[in-house]
């Protein structure tokens, strides 16, 4: 399958031909939609994603709504290109990504007012520090059959043990960019070495452990990984067999009860 994204609102210019801000309007997305199949070599894209909202936002790193007052694309205009791409063969699928309840309801409703494509899938981050989807979002795949695209189920490689007593691996992520401060606020460090530790006291792999747990939520439709050496593309692929006990389970659980979603 091959699935790729369009920016939503942003500040990003490099994404532009004319350096303009990102935006979900119907002239991006059919310039973000050519250039991603010339550049993939393709005729059609399986899955065609936004990226995430064209409305004003914050998307990562807090757990409460902030309004922020700005304009937005009409969910049907930004649909509606979608659906075009859909009748031009060039897009089989659309789904949505880094939304929030409310934005998954409008597109619903825009599909069944309007008849055009529904979204089949949502790509939110999950993982064992970060489990908002099941607020909110966890009801619509039941009701709606809107699933889960998983990202970051190692929590950007923490939750695999790497960083644990602050070590600094060479090609790291963290060591190349530092660009991953939502994991070490609050309560964040606290939870990703309780989990770590857990996953070894079971004598588990962390990093399978984290996965696997992903894998086996009913609302998951895929867990997406990435890795930089071949030795983790085995762990990592490895975790599809590995059924976590109960106790393992239980003991997730109960930490995830007495510290939730520290790192949103």
């Amino acid at each position: 399958m091959i699935a790729t994204k369009v920016a939503g609102r942003g500040k990003m210019i490099w994404l532009r031909k004319d350096a303009s801000k990102t935006r979900q309007s119907p002239a991006q997305i059919a310039e973000a939609v050519e250039a991603s199949l010339r550049r993939l070599n393709t005729d059609y894209l399986d899955l065609y994603q936004l990226h995430w909202p064209d409305r004003p936002m914050r998307i990562f790193e807090g757990h409460d709504y902030l309004h922020l007052e700005g304009d937005s694309h009409p969910v049907h205009e930004i649909l509606g290109a979608l659906g075009r791409l859909v009748a031009d063969g060039k897009v089989r699928f659309v789904g949505l990504s880094n939304e929030t309840p409310w934005g998954v309801m409008r597109f619903l409703r825009a599909s069944e007012q309007h008849g055009l494509p529904r979204p089949v899938s949502i790509q939110n981050a999950y993982n064992l520090v970060n489990r908002s989807f099941e607020t909110g979002l966890s009801e619509i795949f039941y009701r709606e059959r809107v699933s889960l695209l998983g990202y970051s189920p190692l929590g950007q490689g923490y939750l695999s043990g790497k960083y644990e007593g602050g070590a600094l691996p060479p090609e790291s992520r963290k060591t190349l960019f530092d660009r991953l401060g939502r994991y070490e606020k609050g309560n964040g460090p606290r939870a990703v070495s309780t989990y770590v530790e857990l996953a070894k006291r079971h004598g588990v792999d962390p990093a399978q452990m984290a996965i696997a747990f992903a894998v086996s939520r009913p609302f998951m439709t895929s867990v997406i990984i990435g890795a930089t050496t071949i030795e983790q593309l085995r762990t990592d692929i490895a975790a599809a067999d590995l059924t976590l006990s109960d106790d393992v389970l239980e003991e997730i659980e109960q930490f995830h009860l007495d510290t939730p979603n520290p790192c949103p």
